[in-house]
């Protein structure tokens, strides 16, 4: 289908965003490395080219481009850093938190505008208090909360017209809970993912996202709604981890660039042979690229399959989905250690590309909605009939 010349208009904008965002956070990378966080600058950057709010609903200002459009944009932050493709990912995807919650909430944390960080774990507790809860909980790995004013954390939550307690994820302040900066990891550094603290703090209703209608409905608690928001008609928790295997991608899509200029300028001192003139690297590259566009093609099947889902009669599994996106991680893994095995102990130096890539595709891929032998465990259950017991 075309594109209305302004919609291709905001998305070339945001693509141009995507690249000036990558390109400062490549700059700032040793920076980022050391403080643990992106700076101001690149955050600034994301919400200036309005790379923060693409997917915030046209109802609030938003562009809400489409799901591949987001794709592609994150994918291209991940070509020059994957730290800031994370956030690229994070913080305009998190406005779909608020586009399931009734609209009083949703109305208060869009009219702010501020950026929303979250962690799903439902390991905090809630205690009722008029129409709300009390908070209160530890919750690590809440990625991009040094520059987010709201930050939704995991709780089950017992309310009185439900026999047992529910997924929640209440949406605090973030000016409201303790932030411990404890992020000081092998790899994506310069998310900044650190430890929050809420002691007692109180919720309304309003800003609790109460995740299993969600999941069920697919839609928001209202009868008249955005038809056309992204987000609303597809699997909740796949639609939310579509952005993982797009980061790996862009990343090994750089590995590729460096190990192809690596290859052409290097000369073997046993023989004397320009590498780029020899079959060994020549076969390598071969492999590489076509195992490449392999997890490509997994992804624009994930992608398929997501946007046409009820279309489909909404029966594709959630081990689906997750077996797609992790196969696709896995295979940039892949990519990334043959080739600095490939080019040797010249790509080992410290700060260097293929260093910085390496590390970071592989902490990618141990995020929990990453884990290869999980995703095929569950979806080898799937195919046997059984319920393969994971949201996605």
């Amino acid at each position: 289908m075309a594109l209305h010349v302004s919609e291709q208009s905001v998305i070339d904008q945001l693509m141009e965003g995507a690249e000036k965002v990558g390109q400062l956070a490549e700059q700032e990378a040793r920076l980022a490395e050391e403080r643990a966080t992106v700076s101001e600058n690149v955050v600034n950057l994301m919400k200036e080219t309005g790379i923060s709010r693409m997917m915030l609903p046209k109802e609030y200002g938003g562009p809400q481009v489409d799901l591949k459009t987001f794709a592609k944009i994150v994918r291209k932050v991940a070509n020059y850093n994957i730290s800031a493709a994370w956030l690229t990912y994070l913080y305009p995807l998190h406005n779909m938190i608020p586009s399931f919650l009734p609209k009083e909430g949703r109305d208060e944390i869009a009219n702010q505008g501020g950026l929303i960080a979250d962690i799903f774990a439902a390991i905090g507790t809630a205690e009722p208090e008029g129409d709300g809860f009390r908070i209160s909980g530890k919750w690590g790995f809440v990625s991009g909360v040094l520059h987010s004013d709201w930050t939704g954390v995991g709780v089950m939550i017992q309310f009185p017209d439900k026999d047992k307690p529910e997924f929640c994820l209440p949406v605090l302040k973030t000016s409201e809970i303790e932030i411990i900066e404890n992020w000081d990891t092998f790899g994506l550094r310069g998310t900044g993912s650190n430890m929050v603290v809420a002691d007692n703090v109180y919720v309304p209703k309003e800003r609790i996202l109460r995740v299993e209608p969600a999941e069920t409905t697919r839609r928001p608690p209202e009868e008249n709604y955005d038809k056309d928001y992204p987000f609303y008609g597809v699997p909740f928790f796949p639609a939310f981890y579509l952005g993982f295997p797009y980061m790996a991608l862009g990343g090994a899509e750089r590995i590729l660039k460096e190990f192809k200029e690596a290859t052409e300028k290097r000369v073997r001192l046993m023989d004397g042979v320009r590498e780029s003139e020899s079959p060994r690297s020549q076969r390598v590259i071969a492999e590489l690229m076509t195992e490449f566009h392999q997890a490509e093609g997994l992804m624009e099947k994930y992608m398929d399959l997501l946007i046409d889902f009820e279309k489909n009669g909404s029966v594709t599994p959630n081990a689906e989905f997750f077996a797609l996106r992790t196969k696709a991680i896995k295979i940039c893994v892949d990519i990334s250690v043959r080739a600095l095995l490939t080019l040797g102990g010249s790509a080992l130096y410290k700060g260097g590309p293929m260093e910085l890539f390496l590390r970071d595709i592989l902490s990618v891929a141990t995020h929990k909605t990453s884990l290869y032998e999980d995703a095929v465990a569950a979806y080898g259950k799937e195919l046997f009939g059984f319920d393969g017991g994971v949201r996605g």
